[in-house]
């Protein structure tokens, strides 16, 4: 009942139509597009996302059996010269006209940091910062709701929402069904809460739980040169049990898309079956 995906930029550099089927041969059922980095010789911006593309791109899918869980638009949506965040709300209402035309139901973001460098500072933590992110967001909110078109934000710890508690602000001050979240697990880990994972988790299950649109899968390993955490595939570095969020899916999110994150072609579908079969043991 859960629907493993994969995040198309980790797969093989080809042509869409020579990707797709050996993303669904290595068994995978839905994918996490982002159009800026999949396909690298059609151009994605705002005017070239034309309802011809569109259709085009929900045919091809639709001919390999995967379904395109969420198109990515991870763009700054704190940036701080008003000109380019007018530029970048653009293309996010390009893709969520793009997304309801393409059959798929959910655009997909981070939060954002407060300077042109989109990287922590301080600044992220401020109420301030919180605010403008909300007045940014609104109106894409807005427009994703004339398209009947889910935007799920994902909480990241190093930017302005950066756990459970913020995403939860954020939900209830915008106050709209079309605002749900990505859930991110490893995304919400910093070396201040890495060994407490579980409680992070469980938190943000018991906040966020019922907005969930979606789940990301992958795993970290310590960095220790810059004491930062680097993501890599499930399975494949120090988390090794993912029970909490499995057993969430299975017991409350029917047939959720989960697509996986930081793998490469060659141990995709290991990633995949790890997960699985924690899945399959998985108690309701």
């Amino acid at each position: 009942m859960i629907q493993f995906g994969l995040r198309l930029h980790d797969a093989e550099k080809l042509p869409m139509e020579q990707l797709l089927p050996l993303v669904r041969k290595r068994g995978f059922t839905c994918a996490h597009l982002a159009l800026s980095k999949t396909v690298k010789d059609v151009p994605c911006t705002p005017s070239a996302l034309t309802p011809g593309y569109a259709l085009y791109l929900r045919h091809l899918f639709e001919q390999n059996g995967i379904d395109i869980a969420v198109l990515g638009n991870y763009l700054n949506l704190a940036y701080p010269d008003e000109t380019v965040l007018d530029a970048i709300r653009e293309k996010y209402y390009a893709h969520i006209r793009f997304a309801s035309l393409l059959g798929c139901g959910m655009v997909g973001t981070e939060t954002g940091c407060p300077n042109v460098e989109y990287k922590y500072c301080p600044e992220c933590r401020t109420d301030a910062a919180l605010a403008a992110f909300i007045k940014t967001l609104k109106p894409i909110v807005r427009c994703a709701e004339q398209y009947g078109v889910t935007l799920a934000i994902e909480p990241v710890a190093r930017h302005i929402v950066y756990d459970a508690k913020r995403a939860r602000t954020v939900l209830d001050e915008i106050g709209s069904h079309n605002l749900q979240i990505l859930f991110d697990p490893v995304n919400m880990l910093s070396m201040e809460n890495v060994d407490r994972r579980e409680e992070v988790f469980a938190e943000a299950i018991e906040l966020l739980g019922k907005d969930v649109a979606m789940i990301h899968f992958k795993a970290f390993v310590r960095q220790n040169a810059d004491g930062q955490l680097k993501a890599c595939g499930a399975g494949q570095g120090e988390m090794e049990n993912y029970t909490t969020i499995l057993r969430f899916a299975k017991q409350e999110k029917p047939y959720v898309f989960a697509t996986l994150e930081n793998t490469t072609p060659e141990n995709a579908e290991a990633c995949r079956l790890y997960l699985q079969k924690q899945y399959d043991e998985c108690l309701y």
